[in-house]
């Protein structure tokens, strides 16, 4: 943890210099830096440290941004419930050498590369976009200093996207309405109401950018099947793919009960080829409870 503590304290250090000048905001300051850091800056001394490490001194300084920033959608996914997604998606390609990851909502990145520095032992190429210019600036120097390869797209998620389709497609989804109700048109997931869900929409996208026979895994808002368009989303699933697991999440880590999300595991099958499993449906216990998790676990493998 001593490196995690000199990293961070350079980050805060170098991201209060700025904000306290009023060049910028604090977030804007951890960019100034990173820069410093990618550049070898005199002010910004190396010590020995992981990619682990330095992803969490860093994900330590954008925390710290995004706890002053007023930006709903300037939030970031618990390292613990990356660590799951990165569980799972071992599990789920484990006869693979090699994968192909996509964040349609990458944001600063944190799921991804959480879910990258687990996956020891195989080839992975990743894949993000976002449509906030500063989350992504954050995203791709955290990558640079990880030394882990991506590629970018600074757009609208729900736009067409010059990407292949993926084995493995993960994001925390952001939640709402979408406001280009004329773009909405063009998506199965449309729904009745004035306005589209963003996340029902963000589903079929990362549907449309996912092998035949990969994977999807969400975190949803805790109310998606029993919202006014759950009907419509239940019959797309059935069509494109198979619900495969639906993981309620301690309520703890969240900070209001409407806040709250599950995690849901997809499996695309449009063309009804894959046997179909048990769907997977339990609650995540208390993260601090290492027992219980490691049941939790068990249980997972099992299910598999």
């Amino acid at each position: 943890m001593k490196a995690v503590e000199h990293y961070f304290t350079q980050l805060n250090e170098a991201a209060e210099q700025i904000e306290n000048s009023g060049q910028g905001t604090y977030l804007e300051g951890v960019v100034f830096g990173l820069e410093r850091w990618l550049l070898n800056s005199v002010e910004f001394t190396p010590v020995d440290a992981s990619k682990e490490e330095k992803r969490r001194a860093i994900q330590l300084a954008i925390l710290k941004g995004m706890r002053k920033s007023s930006q709903p959608n300037h939030q970031m996914t618990p390292d613990a419930l990356g660590m799951i997604v990165a569980f799972l998606v071992n599990e789920l390609t484990q006869e693979k050498e090699a994968i192909r990851l996509f964040d349609p909502a990458i944001g600063t990145g944190n799921l991804m590369y959480t879910v990258a520095n687990y996956l020891q032992g195989k080839e992975v190429e990743m894949y993000g976009s976002e449509i906030d210019e500063l989350l992504l600036q954050l995203a791709s120097q955290t990558a640079e200093l990880l030394n882990q390869p991506i590629e970018l797209f600074l757009q609208d998620s729900l736009r067409p996207l010059l990407l292949d389709p993926v084995d493995v497609t993960l994001s925390d989804l952001p939640v709402g309405y979408y406001p280009d109700d004329d773009h909405a048109a063009t998506f199965e997931l449309r729904g009745a109401q004035e306005h589209a869900y963003s996340h029902h929409l963000f589903i079929e996208q990362a549907m449309n950018y996912t092998k035949e026979g990969g994977s999807l895994l969400l975190f949803v808002p805790t109310n998606l099947f029993s919202s006014p368009e759950a009907a419509t989303l239940h019959g797309y699933l059935s069509r494109q793919g198979q619900l495969e697991a639906v993981l309620q999440l301690p309520k703890e880590i969240f900070k209001t009960e409407a806040s709250a999300k599950a995690l849901i595991i997809i499996r695309k099958d449009s063309k009804k080829t894959l046997p179909k499993r048990d769907v997977l449906l339990a609650q995540v216990p208390s993260l601090s409870n290492k027992k219980s998790m490691e049941l939790f676990f068990e249980k997972v493998r099992q299910w598999k």
